[in-house]
């Protein structure tokens, strides 16, 4: 099976959790600056879903673009991702609306990690199925940032029972790391295509 019908499937997915999450942001009732104030965690949580959404949005589709074949038991891992991802709209919402309390922090946090946790699984059926020498293993063997993120997860969720800016650098960190995708990977598609 080729990848296409799974990308558009996932593409069309993450443009829809993407509309909810602005869909999410309340308009304001007066005409002046001052209300918005009370929106900035409401908007700063959703600047960083949306960044969190676009990162995995060009890593699922370097994924995809480099993968050779599928079965279904990749498609069952990419809805396992598509799943945790869906979530997001509701913890950004929760997140910012509660002004970055604990507790929806640290849930924000659990979803971005079951999320990376979902991403690895489908690397990994992409794997099994395409072969260790496949292209995309080779270039995965390596993947460090795949292995400190859930650290710093664990970590932010942990850290934001002490200070929620513990979890929103750490948070910030992953995003930061991740919003550059990985030249190895965009050369051998570029590669693949040739």
């Amino acid at each position: 099976m080729k990848t296409t019908r799974l990308e558009t499937f996932s593409d069309g997915v993450l443009a829809i959790i993407l509309t909810i999450i602005v869909l999410a942001l309340p308009i304001p009732r007066d005409d002046n600056f001052d209300v918005l104030e009370d929106l900035f965690p409401v908007f700063i949580s959703y600047i960083l879903s949306f960044i969190y959404i676009g990162i995995y949005w060009n890593n699922h589709h370097h994924l995809l673009q480099g993968t050779e074949k599928i079965n279904g038991g990749i498609m069952w891992a990419n809805l396992h991702l598509l799943f945790w991802l869906s979530l997001i709209p509701f913890v950004t919402g929760w997140m910012g609306l509660n002004h970055f309390y604990k507790t929806p922090v640290a849930c924000y946090g659990f979803v971005l990690l079951m999320s990376t946790i979902a991403f690895w699984i489908l690397q990994r059926r992409i794997i099994a199925h395409n072969g260790a020498e496949s292209a995309m293993a080779i270039l995965l063997s390596k993947d460090y940032k795949g292995k400190i993120s859930p650290i710093l997860y664990v970590f932010g969720i942990a850290g934001c029972y002490f200070n929620v800016w513990i979890a929103g650098v750490l948070y910030v960190a992953v995003a930061f790391m991740w919003f550059i995708p990985d030249r190895k990977i965009e050369a051998k598609i570029e590669e693949m295509e040739d």
